[in-house]
């Protein structure tokens, strides 16, 4: 008998874990209709989304926690934690109504201090994208246990795409209140108010979620009775475990693209970026503006002109990607602008650049040597780094790759700026203010808040139209400042815009009831159902 490497891939995703989490080896659960095993990764540092801002934190902290709002398919929002609400007509305040009975899963009552201390505490303060979104927030009263107003100093146009328990989240004050939040021991064990109660963590192996027995929505009560996100470090062992049916649901960077591929015919499968529809995600090549090298915006532009986007797309992407054109996804007509500044493919250009920056070739050829840190969520981003490192060569540019994890990542990009550039992404969101802006406007360079301004770009220009986005109602007049924010990022190019990408999401077909919104993999599994 030949022992392949697919077989011995099969034989560690069976047994990983299994001292650990009851019934798990021997694929003993397979036909289990109560329990679902999933797959998270990369492990994060914490599993509270609103404080540590990344996609397995966010995927698997939307079970334990509910958002004052949901959406539906048309992105528009709908109650959760908020039964009901009024708006002011002149946007400046919110009136939320709460659900009544809700309560943490600690036993203690949910009430409108809570939504007030997370606001303004934690949302505002330490959230990369809050103090865009709520930057004009002053204050939050609570003349009620379950009425919360928002009043803002000037209209906040963007808040209502940012209200989903994805992106705030409402945490209990009477746990964070007096602590440092981002360093707070609970958020590796968290308490909230959603369908699924935190059971354990178990570094490098598992999370383990339970049923709420004691939900406060009584029309959607939570079908399954555990979810186990199981931790798998390896690409193959996680392709071993989807096709032997030891974890039925993978919702994001789970297989290398050439599986992808293979899977989509599958009929044993569902393979669809649906759920991060409407995540809107760009991948980019950010400069440290902090080196003296990369102030000059002619090296920055060559840099841009010597990588090939579209070839990159199609080999290391595998056509599951396309070339972008700046920091909004085509896709997003309601604001995406065509008609900026763009660097073709051109190694000569770049050199002229580099010569022009006084960047001359040395007697072995090279320019300039420097780092990059490739975000370490998946091989993919490991692969498109090595892809420019090539790419760069050929202009005299010697790119040394530095893989880390996770924390070590978040450490040196967005706390210590120990890095010439990073390979990454982020979500542009359904609006830009959400997601675009933090990567040009000066108010989000804080260090320590992870997916903010890391590159330290800051102009007065870009903050006057970023002012312009957060707090202009008229919306062709806003669309304006949004316009003009694409055309600044292409001529500024303080990062280049390479793709427009696609996430996946794979789950086996015996998984039924998933959420249809456009924010599907960041909504809870509440309603999911495994068929025998």
């Amino acid at each position: 008998m030949i022992f392949t490497r697919r077989d011995f891939f099969k034989m560690m995703a069976a047994g990983a874990g299994a001292a650990t989490i009851p019934g798990l080896a021997a694929a003993a659960d397979k036909s289990s209709s109560s329990i679902l095993y999933a797959n998270v990764v990369p492990e994060p540092a914490g599993w509270v989304a609103g404080l540590n801002i990344s996609n397995p934190a966010v995927i698997v902290s939307v079970n334990i926690f509910d958002g004052l709002v949901a959406f539906d398919e048309s992105y528009k929002p709908v109650p959760q934690l908020a039964a009901s609400w009024e708006e002011s007509a002149d946007h400046k305040t919110i009136t939320f109504h709460l659900q009544k009975g809700v309560t943490w899963h600690d036993g203690k009552p949910f009430t409108s201090a809570d939504v007030a201390y997370s606001l303004l505490e934690v949302t505002k303060k330490l959230h990369p994208r809050g103090n865009a979104t709520f930057g004009s927030l002053d204050a939050v009263d609570t003349p009620d246990a379950h009425t919360a107003v928002l009043r803002f100093s000037q209209p906040a146009p963007a808040v209502w795409a940012a209200l989903g328990g994805f992106e705030t989240q409402i945490l209990p004050k009477h746990i964070y209140e007096g602590s440092a939040p981002l360093t707070n021991p609970i958020n590796s064990k968290p308490i909230g108010n959603g369908p699924y109660l935190f059971k354990e963590w178990v570094r490098g192996s598992h999370v383990i979620l339970e049923r709420n027995p004691n939900y406060w929505d009584k029309k959607n009560q939570p079908h399954l009775e555990r979810i186990v996100f199981r931790i798998i470090p390896d690409a193959g062992a996680r392709l071993a475990a989807l096709e032997s049916g030891e974890i039925l649901f993978a919702p994001t960077d789970a297989v290398p693209l050439p599986d992808l591929v293979r899977l989509q015919k599958d009929p044993r499968f569902v393979v669809t970026g649906q759920p991060f529809a409407g995540l809107a995600p760009i991948g980019f090549f950010d400069f440290n503006l902090r080196r003296k090298t990369f102030q000059d915006v002619r090296v920055r532009q060559a840099f841009a002109h010597a990588i090939n986007r579209d070839l990159l797309a199609k080999t290391v992407w595998y056509g599951l990607a396309k070339p972008a054109t700046g920091p909004i996804a085509s896709h997003q007509k309601q604001y995406y602008k065509a008609d900026t500044q763009q660097y073709e493919f051109n190694p000569a250009k770049a050199e002229q650049l580099l010569d022009a920056a006084g960047l001359k070739r040395g007697a072995d050829g090279v320019r300039l040597r420097i780092n990059n840190l490739p975000l370490p969520f998946g091989n993919q981003y490991v692969l498109t780094a090595e892809f420019i490192r090539a790419q760069l060569k050929r202009i005299g540019v010697e790119l040394t790759i530095i893989p880390t994890d996770v924390p070590t990542f978040n450490r040196r990009a967005y706390q210590e700026y120990d890095f010439d550039t990073t390979t990454n992404w982020y979500s542009a969101f359904s609006d830009p203010q959400l997601g675009v802006i933090r990567r040009y406007w000066s108010e989000a360079i804080k260090p320590g808040t992870v997916s903010s301004n890391s590159t330290g770009y800051s102009t007065a220009e870009m903050d006057a139209v970023v002012k312009g986005i957060r707090f202009e109602t008229d919306t062709a007049k806003r669309r304006t400042f949004i316009d003009q924010l694409q055309v600044i990022a292409q001529r500024d190019v303080p990062s280049i815009n390479l793709l427009e990408l696609q996430l996946y999401s794979i789950w086996s077909s015996r998984l039924q009831g998933l959420s249809k919104s456009p924010f599907g993999a960041y909504d809870s599994l509440a309603s999911a159902t495994v068929k025998s």
